[in-house]
């Protein structure tokens, strides 16, 4: 697997980026600002995740998503060690991610890979009025979890 930042002439996988966050004008401003970073399999895309840069020495992975079908096999882990390695190597001192209340893979991985709970944005994913209400694992996704670790 090859993980490369996206050239500013190609597209970008909208299709991979919606699966983690399914508003299209959040992900559309974001992308605006931020470093896109695809995993790519015999020039197939298979993963992507935006960093953005938020506060002096700090960085945000504001989006991460693996294909549904390459779920389980450590792709995932792969594209998060591979922004904690690209900020540090940018010269920022501290990594942040948030993820949604009822995301319980992703707050297993994240915590695997040194990221710990440092706050709660309640009510996030009501406030920015997602055309639909979001649930996963049978659980409403209402309050965004923010993560932290230094780099």
């Amino acid at each position: 697997m090859n993980i490369r930042l996206l050239h500013s002439n190609e597209n970008y996988p909208l299709e991979l980026l919606l699966l983690a966050d399914p508003s299209r004008q959040l992900v559309e401003e974001y992308l605006k600002r931020g470093q896109c970073y695809v995993a790519e399999i015999d020039h197939q895309m298979v993963g992507v995740y935006v960093l953005l840069p938020t506060r002096p020495e700090t960085m945000e992975i504001v989006n991460i998503a693996v294909a549904e079908v390459m779920h389980g096999k450590g792709i995932g882990r792969q594209l998060v060690t591979h922004a904690i390695e690209t900020a540090r190597t940018q010269g920022y001192k501290t990594l942040e991610i948030g993820t949604g209340n009822s995301s319980i893979g992703q707050l297993a991985l994240y915590q695997k890979c040194g990221f710990r709970i440092v706050g709660i944005d309640l009510d996030f994913f009501v406030r920015h009025n997602y055309s639909e209400e979001i649930y996963e694992n049978g659980i409403q996704c209402r309050d965004m979890i923010r993560m932290s670790q230094d780099l």
